[in-house]
């Protein structure tokens, strides 16, 4: 079996983006293509601005934001939802974009790491918490874990320590971060204008 990638650079990767055909050889002479250029339009939108995609049906959001809007910072780790790197907001809760077919993400809302700071790039409290808190060391896990620190805000899991350990369990770190991770949360959830604080 031999496959022929159009326009991709040779990169498999990339063959989601372009026209793929697959040569099969028939035990003879005779030889088939089949094309697998089923594409579908899908309409959401991403950081407040509406996007409209053309793609095949198999894209997972993470590559559809990485490959096709330019959007690198939410990251690809395991991509088997298993690390929390990919971790974006979908209509306000989190979500592994590895595992989200984009089509399904049709007609909703997306926020991404790129989309949480103001647009005159003031830092959110929480994004301020983790530098005060040296919660990074190399940062890959970092704009999946801010995503899930604000979702666990959000939600009301802050409330102390072993709440806030557990709800951001799926989000994993290999530096080993993981005290200034729980200190910033800890610290942007208890402020006075956060959504799980009292009052």
């Amino acid at each position: 079996m031999t496959a022929i990638v159009r326009g991709s650079g040779g990169n498999p990767a990339n063959a989601a983006d372009e026209d793929v055909c697959l040569a099969l050889g028939s035990m003879g002479s005779s030889e088939s293509t089949i094309s697998s250029a089923v594409r579908t339009e899908t309409t959401f939108t991403v950081n407040g601005r509406s996007v409209r995609v053309e793609l095949d049906p198999r894209e997972s959001l993470l590559d559809v934001l990485r490959e096709r809007l330019g959007l690198t910072g939410t990251k690809k780790g395991c991509d088997h939802g298993q690390c929390g790197a990919c971790t974006v907001h979908l209509d306000g809760r989190r979500i592994v974009s590895c595992l989200t077919p984009a089509v399904q993400v049709n007609g909703q809302a997306v926020t991404t790491i790129e989309g949480v700071a103001d647009p005159d790039g003031t830092l959110h409290p929480l994004q301020e918490a983790f530098i005060d808190n040296d919660a990074l060391q190399c940062g890959y896990c970092t704009p999946g874990q801010v995503m899930s620190g604000l979702a666990c805000i959000a939600e009301g899991h802050a409330g102390s320590d072993d709440e806030i350990r557990e709800y951001l369990s799926g989000n994993l770190c290999r530096c080993g971060a993981y005290a200034g991770i729980l200190a910033a949360v800890r610290e942007t959830a208890r402020r006075p204008n956060s959504p799980s604080s009292e009052g």
